[in-house]
């Protein structure tokens, strides 16, 4: 019989989702994530199997626990600039690593990075009544602002043009 877990397995996935959310896929070791999660080399690998299969859980949990409540307070929105208030205020910190820096590399992360961004979609579509591609379009425009850290002035600039437009 094995010896038990000496780590708590969704403690080290949540410090594992803000790692990554700092440094990137790239940017974390091995090493870095053993001092960080405080794990053995060989209990991260007996429970993830790799670096990649962490990851693979902190971003399925980062989705779980960030993406879908964004979600589904996007789906309630009255307006544009509601829609922009609260995906820049969201943290989106590893979805936006995860599109960037592994998607393009990665099909199983492009999947589910899709699907989150698909979903975030949909639910403003839904809020807002607006047909899918211009959804996309506010998505994209508040997820830009997000990665700009844009000043509250864009945001708000924007999200007139958008109520005009809508």
């Amino acid at each position: 019989m094995g010896r038990p877990r000496a780590f708590d397995e969704d403690m080290a996935v949540r410090a594992a989702v803000d790692l990554f959310s700092s440094r990137a896929y790239d940017g974390v070791s091995v090493d870095d994530l053993v001092t960080h999660l405080g794990v053995h080399r060989n209990s991260l690998y007996k429970t993830f199997g790799s670096k990649r299969g962490l990851y693979m859980a902190a971003l399925r949990r980062h989705l779980a626990d960030d993406v879908r409540p964004l979600v589904n307070v996007l789906a309630t929105a009255p307006d544009a600039a509601t829609v922009l208030r609260l995906i820049t205020s969201a943290d989106l910190g590893l979805l936006l690593l995860a599109v960037a820096e592994r998607a393009p590399a990665d099909e199983e992360v492009a999947a589910e990075v899709r699907a989150a961004l698909g979903a975030v979609d949909e639910a403003i579509a839904g809020a807002l009544g607006l047909p899918a591609a211009q959804a996309t379009a506010l998505t994209a425009a508040a997820l830009g602002m997000l990665l700009r850290k844009s000043p509250e002035s864009v945001g708000t600039a924007l999200s007139q043009r958008l109520d005009l437009l809508v």
